[in-house]
Parts: structure tokens; C-alpha cells; sequence
């Protein structure tokens, strides 16, 4: 009896198949992981009533990053101009340095040095927006930036496009729950426990009253339910932006405030020495131009040497990092 052997080409054919089958699944169950991850959480107790996932309570201890070290810290008076940037679908369903689930159309943020949780006003000083966010994540560690908003924060500031843009960003008081006070539960001595007689309780009991005599009762009015307040489209503060996020939620309100000037700055170095301040200052003359400026902090005198201004981002970051690699450490951007 004739045999016939199966062809390798069917055969090949079968298992590409096989594969490609076995690909998409795996696919699916990735794009179904990532949903898990940016919708589970919605029910956790550190999601509020926004549905922000604020996570838990964190300071943290100081740390180290590319050779630089950030000491996280209270700082109730915290309002800083700088260069903000922003992060999304690489880390959209992960975890943040204190327990919450990153999602990308929340209005979150990372910072490198406040308490997390805490909640900040983050204003676009290149048109005016303004909105408010909550940090639950550390970072950015790149090119001198101040904050890394999320997707939707970047989206309502209006820099998803350009990737940066000159921020300001203060602290809301209080926001923080690091600086939430417990107060213990009082409790009353058992010496004093019966010191005072308890007072006689009675039981109330109410009744509705018949009418008098040959008198009739008036009919009880109808009582109508009130109509349904109609949404807004804008409040006296800002305008109603509807959100994306894949569930219900308030939508976030954008303020938009007069545009103000700005420069960027790329500040080399402070010193309390007039002198080794003028020096530098003339030092990195040929990078553009440079000045000295005096300023009190904690009663103490200090020269900043910075150049500029610089005309934008990208230019500033080039000097940044040529300041960097010539040994100026601690060279950072400065807007004002």
C-alpha cells in the first residue's frame, strides 16, 4: 500500500497559523491586562471621590538618581517656576512610588521631592491655563524638569503637542496627607465613670392629634418634586472641560488667567562670594550673555551667575548640558 507523506508546505503553513493565532491572544490578554490595570482600582479605598488614585501616605527617605540626591520634604509655602513635561502609555497601569495605579486621563503628576500624596496648581505660563493635580509619583530625572504631568494634564495645559512647556507650580495647603493631625479618642477615668448619677430615660411616644368638633380638617397639599438642576458648560472661575477617562467622573475645571512674561534662565552656580561669582560670570560669557544677581535666603547672602535669557526649550536644554559637561554640575533652568 502507497504512503503518502504530508507536505512540508502545509505544514509550515499550518503552524504560522498557529502561531499568528497565538500571538493575537497573547496581544488580547495584554490589551485586557491594561484595562484591568487602569479600571480596577477605581474601587480601592485610595481612589476618591474624583477617581484619582491617590495612594498611600509617603514621604520617603532622601535618595539618589544619576548621581544627584533629592530630599523629599513638607514644604507648605512650595511655588516654583520651571520646565514641566509630561508621561503616558509606557507607564499607564503600573504602579507609582507610593502604591497607586498610573492612569494616564487622570489628573496626576510625578515630583521629586513633595509628600505624596499632594495637590498642586499647575499653571501654563505660555497661555494661561491653569489646573489643579495630584502628585502620586516621583520624577521627571531628565533635562532639569520640575513636574511630569499625566496625559490628561498635559492635554488641558495644552503642551501634548510641543511636549514641554514653562509652568508654575504652587502647593494647595493642607493637600497633603502627611500633614493630617489624629486626634485620640478621649476617654474618662474610672474614678469618675460613676461619679454622677445617669438620668432617667422616657419613652416618647407622639401621636397625631383627632380634630375638634364640627371641624373639618383642610386637605394636605401636593408636594411636587423639583426639576433636575441642568448642567453648566462654565463657572465663574474657568471653563468645563469634559474628561476622557473611561469611567464617570467630575469634570476638571481649567482657570485661564492674562498672560505674563517669561524668560528662561540657565543658572551655573550661587556663591556667597561676590568675586568667585564675577569670575564665573565672565568664564561663560561665551555661551551668551550672563549676569550676577544678589539674593537673601535664610539670611544669608548669595550671587547667582546665570545666562540668558535663552529664546526656548530646546535651546536651554543644549546649554544646560554643555554647562553639564564642562563640570557645572549643578546648572539648572530657571524661568521667571
Amino acid at each position: 500500500m502507497k504512503k503518502f507523506a504530508p507536505n512540508s508546505g502545509i505544514l509550515a503553513l499550518l503552524a504560522t497559523a498557529l502561531l499568528i493565532g497565538g500571538c493575537s491572544e497573547v496581544n488580547l490578554l495584554s490589551y485586557g491586562a491594561k484595562k484591568y490595570h487602569a479600571t480596577h482600582e477605581q474601587t480601592s479605598p485610595t481612589v476618591d471621590e474624583n477617581g484619582i488614585d491617590r495612594g498611600l501616605p509617603k514621604l520617603g527617605k532622601p535618595y539618589e538618581v544619576a548621581g544627584i540626591w533629592y530630599y523629599p520634604k513638607v514644604d507648605n509655602s512650595y511655588d516654583e517656576t520651571g520646565i514641566a513635561s509630561w508621561y503616558g502609555e509606557p507607564f499607564h497601569g503600573r504602579k507609582t512610588a507610593n502604591g497607586a495605579i498610573y492612569d494616564m486621563h487622570q489628573l496626576t503628576a510625578a515630583h521629586k521631592t513633595l509628600p505624596l500624596p499632594s495637590d498642586v496648581r499647575v499653571t501654563n505660563l505660555e497661555n494661561g491655563r491653569s489646573i489643579i493635580v495630584t502628585v502620586n509619583d516621583r520624577g521627571p530625572f531628565a533635562h532639569s524638569r520640575i513636574i511630569d504631568l499625566s496625559y490628561r494634564a498635559a492635554q488641558l495645559l495644552g503642551m501634548v503637542e510641543k511636549g514641554t512647556a514653562k509652568v508654575r507650580v504652587q502647593i494647595i495647603n493642607g493637600s497633603n496627607d502627611l500633614d493630617q493631625k489624629i486626634i485620640a479618642k478621649p476617654e474618662t477615668p474610672m474614678n469618675e465613670q460613676n461619679n454622677v448619677a445617669a438620668a432617667p430615660q422616657a419613652k416618647v411616644v407622639s401621636n397625631t392629634l383627632a380634630p375638634p368638633p364640627n371641624i373639618k380638617s383642610a386637605p394636605l397639599p401636593e408636594i411636587q418634586s423639583l426639576p433636575a438642576p441642568t448642567a453648566t458648560t462654565a463657572t465663574a472661575t474657568g471653563t468645563q472641560v469634559a474628561s476622557t477617562s473611561a469611567y464617570s467622573a467630575p469634570t476638571p475645571t481649567v482657570s485661564v488667567s492674562p498672560i505674563t512674561g517669561s524668560e528662561i534662565f540657565i543658572q551655573a552656580g550661587a556663591f556667597i562670594d561676590y568675586n568667585n561669582a564675577n569670575i564665573l560670570s565672565a568664564r561663560l560669557s561665551a555661551m551668551g550673555p550672563t549676569k550676577v544677581s544678589q539674593v537673601l535666603v535664610n539670611g544669608q547672602d548669595f550671587y547667582r551667575v546665570r545666562v540668558g535669557p535663552v529664546q526656548d526649550i530646546d535651546k536651554a536644554d543644549q546649554l544646560l548640558a554643555d554647562l553639564i559637561n564642562t563640570g557645572h554640575a549643578d546648572a539648572r533652568i530657571i524661568v521667571e
